[in-house]
């Protein structure tokens, strides 16, 4: 394709909210998009690969796509077929698998015998610490199972996850994981849970493939933009660095893999192992649970948290009221800017499931199509 140095639309990120705005930019508006990304690859934190044994393995950690949007689901099934998955996980901890979420199950291997419904909610009720209002995880959690069972699922894992106590995180932090008193032990619980039938790459291929999308990859935004002329931006990134970290850097979390190949058929009994007490690493993907590939060996990825620095990739926004604060300063910077659609995750310091970034994106690019085409 012609280099462009002329676009209706420059889109910086070749993730989720970067490639559905082009694409519903392009096909739905007949708007020329050019869209970058510093990294050599399309899909964002969602790019998946096949390893040299085989294995369908996702670089950035697990996504596991779920949603109760008709809209989503409809838009994202023009590009891809779906393979459905029953997501479920477990929890090692004390030398043993616990079934996690907690559920009847795992009150009955905690009791010893079996149980019923009635009796674990009982059991809770009498657990529970009091607390109307939690303003923290740590109370949020107190109230909904009491310290026994916080402090074996949830503690240790939080702590190691983003390196504050759970009573220096915002409630909502631990109170996305459901408690359940049946033996509903699956680990999302949307309506749509599935992963594209090729993998999330060939997904973003098809999405990206328009003859008004022009994609450039390994590409610095800012030096694109000093070379290319266009009427709006759209910028996934983060936003400390759009404002070249005026009010200083917003914090993050960050993570990084350990992947092994193993020769056996498989590893542990479930797609993923939450590790909230033993070992460094938070939890072991087995990605095959997932994608039902049949292969005589299988691939692990061990999960580890680690501090965001400069270099490293930003995964998740840090849920503290002193970065809600900094983000603030950002935000009202943004709220101003007349041409620029700030879209996703990095943009809104917000940790989104990939369903609601793709809603986002559809959304503004309703938003700010009509303009575009009729200034």
């Amino acid at each position: 394709m012609t280099t462009r140095t002329d676009v209706d639309v420059l889109v910086v990120g070749a993730g989720f909210a970067g490639a559905v705005m082009a694409e519903r930019l392009a096909e739905g508006y007949g708007l020329s998009c050019l869209v970058l990304d510093r990294r050599d690859h399309l899909a964002g934190n969602a790019h998946d690969t096949t390893d040299a044994a085989g294995v369908l393995v996702h670089r950035y950690g697990p996504h596991w796509f779920r949603t109760n949007s008709d809209r989503v689901r409809d838009y994202l099934s023009h590009f891809t077929e779906w393979h459905p998955v029953t997501y479920r996980a477990l929890s090692w901890t004390a030398g043993r698998y616990w079934s996690f979420p907690i559920n009847l199950e795992t009150y009955e291997q905690l009791v010893g015998r079996p149980a019923t419904s009635e009796e674990m909610a009982a059991a809770l009720e009498s657990w529970r610490v009091p607390c109307a209002r939690p303003r923290n995880s740590e109370e949020l959690v107190l109230s909904q199972v009491g310290p026994v069972l916080y402090e074996k699922f949830y503690l240790g894992y939080t702590m190691k996850q983003w390196r504050r106590h759970p009573r220096e995180l915002h409630p909502s932090v631990c109170g996305r994981i459901p408690v359940r008193t049946d033996r509903d032990d699956r680990y999302l619980t949307e309506s749509f849970q599935a992963l594209p039938a090729r993998g999330y790459t060939a997904l973003f291929e098809r999405l990206l493939r328009h003859p008004k999308i022009e994609v450039r990859l390994g590409a610095e935004w800012r030096d694109v933009a000093r070379a290319v002329r266009y009427r709006h931006l759209v910028y996934t990134g983060r936003l400390d660095d759009f404002y070249e970290e005026r009010f200083g850097p917003l914090p993050y979390r960050s993570l990084r893999w350990e992947h092994e190949t193993l020769p056996q058929e498989w590893f542990q009994p479930a797609m993923q192992v939450n590790f909230p007490n033993d070992h460094a690493f938070t939890r072991i993907l087995e990605y095959k649970h997932a994608t039902g590939q049949v292969l005589p060996v299988t691939t692990i990825a061990r999960e580890y948290p680690d501090d965001w620095r400069p270099g490293k990739d930003p995964f998740y926004a840090m849920p503290t009221p002193e970065a809600q604060a900094l983000f603030a300063q950002y935000a009202a910077l943004a709220e101003r800017e007349a041409h620029v659609s700030f879209v996703g995750r990095l943009p809104t310091y917000t940790n989104y499931n990939m369903d609601q970034v793709v809603g986002m994106a559809l959304a503004e690019a309703d938003r700010v199509g009509p303009g575009l085409v009729c200034p």
